[in-house]
């Protein structure tokens, strides 16, 4: 037997029913931040530096993707 249901529902009305909490403070604070840094000058570095601090896990994140990406572009050019 297949049972198939359909939600039609907004992303913010499935938050609120999986009790998912509200985030959008946060990230208005986030793009506040990166409107600064865009108006300001960003640099290689501080691209680097944001993205380590918004990697799951830090450094290990990091690497972990890195390694991810290294494999899937070897896998994608012929396994060489």
């Amino acid at each position: 037997m297949k049972i198939t249901v359909d939600v039609d529902c907004t992303p913010e009305e499935a938050r609120r029913f999986m009790g998912l909490p509200d985030l959008s403070v946060v990230h208005d604070v986030y793009i506040e931040k990166m409107k600064k840094m865009i108006e300001e000058g960003i640099t290689p570095d501080a691209v680097d530096q944001m993205m380590r601090n918004w990697m799951p896990m830090g450094e290990a994140g990091m690497n972990m993707w890195r390694s991810m990406f290294d494999q899937i572009g070897r896998t994608g050019s012929g396994g060489k």
